[in-house]
Parts: structure tokens; sequence; C-alpha cells
């Protein structure tokens, strides 16, 4: 059923999916939902240089959780989400594809944080031709961005 300021149809992921370490999986819609609500923060564990060169979330807080080059882990990781999300909030994590994002939100988690992956991530999955953003992902689905 969809309202006149819908833009998509209802489907599994309109709820959180079940997972194991951290609060579950979440669509981007979903996340973005959320967000605008206030019931959520969203967290954008991209490296700085995906978010620079790719594209960012307007409002959405940097926790880096591995930098380029190298995507070496963020030694301030801990630290910087317990400072983005406030005790008690909920926290949707957001990276490229949606895998980062996992071990991110099993680390937020393990801080005491409620924390949700966001399915698809900003860019989603490599399409036939080994490219992103035909395939799911918070930019396909016209969520708000901006390139910097």
């Amino acid at each position: 059923q969809n309202s006149p300021m819908s833009t998509h149809t209802a489907s599994p992921t309109d709820q959180p999916l079940p997972a194991e370490g951290y609060a579950g999986d979440v669509s981007p819609q979903l996340a973005w939902q959320w967000v605008r609500a206030g019931h959520a923060v969203l967290v954008d564990v991209r490296s700085d240089a995906e978010r620079d060169w790719v594209g960012f979330v307007p409002g959405a807080v940097a926790v880096v959780w591995k930098q380029w080059p190298g995507m070496v882990p963020n030694p301030d990781f801990d630290a910087q989400i317990r400072a983005a999300v406030p005790p008690g909030a909920r926290a949707v994590l957001l990276c490229r594809s949606g895998v980062r994002s996992v071990d991110a939100a099993r680390r937020a988690t393990a801080l005491g944080i409620t924390a949700y992956n966001v399915l698809e991530g900003f860019e989603g999955s490599l399409d036939e031709n080994g490219q992103r953003n035909h395939r799911g992902g918070w930019r396909f689905r016209g969520l708000p961005w901006r390139q910097g």
C-alpha cells in the first residue's frame, strides 16, 4: 500500500531484519525514515576519501571504521561513536555496500549502542559491468545526498 508521499512499495525490509551480533539490518528507506523522524542517528563509517570523492548524506555523522589508504582501522572509533550517538539512542550505520557497516555495528553493539546496519550501503552492489549505483544503495534509492 503506497501513501501519496511514499516512493516505494511495502517490502520485507520495511522492518528491521534479524542479524547476529547487532540490532539488525534495515533498508536505506527505513533508515532514512528513522533519521527524519528523530528515531536514529545516521553514522557514515566510510573513509574520509569516500565521502569527499563519492558523496555524503547531509546531517550524517562521520565516524570512520577504516581509513583510506590501506583501510587502516580507526583507533578512535570507540570514542567517536560514543560521542556521536547519545545514550539510549539507536544508530544506523552506512558504508559503501553494507559490509564494513556490519563490522562497525557489531563493535558499536559491544560498546552498548543499539546499532543497525544499512543494507546496500551508499553505493549498492556491483552490477554485471563492475559498477556501483545501479543495484541498490542510498543514492540509487533516491535518498538525500550531496557531492562535496
